[in-house]
């Protein structure tokens, strides 16, 4: 291990942020674009009124859903090359704060940079537009600030998968 025998964190947050981000990325393509039909990718550049216009825009889902795919395809490789690894400490908490946080650091920066800063789509286009927009922005925060709690409650989990519960600690395993 490193740094006085520490365990390790950094795995676990980076995957479940990775993890987080291609599930919030899933949840807003199949939803928002799939199932509720509220916007596509480029709603507002090309609006879906013709056959071709939907193609363009089901092109832009595919390469949105692409995207997500591999982020996703990351988080999966590196929580992989984690559990080989007998310095990082497992912690649930960790795990679910780091999904957390990367679903909010989703919704965030999507919200901010495609709904607000390009304006190429809306949550759900029409009258109360702004509200809704302003709603997603707020869960990605949200979804941060819950996913920071519990990752720094993780912290404690000093235990890593490969180690004797106490030794990380520098305490005598229990029955020894």
């Amino acid at each position: 291990m490193n740094r006085n025998d520490d365990p390790q964190h950094g795995p676990i947050v980076s995957s479940g942020i990775l993890l987080g981000t291609g599930m919030g990325g899933f949840f807003d393509g199949i939803l928002l674009h799939q199932l509720l039909q509220w916007h596509n990718m480029l709603y507002e550049v090309r609006p879906p009124i013709d056959l071709v216009s939907m193609k363009y825009n089901m092109v832009w889902d595919g390469l949105f859903h692409a995207f997500t795919w591999l982020v996703t395809a990351a988080g999966i490789a590196r929580l992989w090359r984690a559990g080989k690894r007998p310095d990082v400490a497992w912690s649930s908490e960790t795990f679910l704060g780091s999904l957390l946080a990367g679903w909010g650091l989703f919704n965030f920066v999507e919200g901010l940079i495609d709904h607000q800063i390009l304006g190429i789509h809306h949550v759900h286009p029409g009258s109360n537009e702004l509200a809704w927009d302003l709603g997603y922005l707020a869960s990605g925060l949200v979804l941060l600030a819950l996913g920071w709690v519990l990752i720094r409650a993780g912290r404690t989990h000093t235990t890593p998968r490969g180690g004797v519960r106490g030794v990380a600690t520098g305490h005598a395993p229990s029955g020894a």
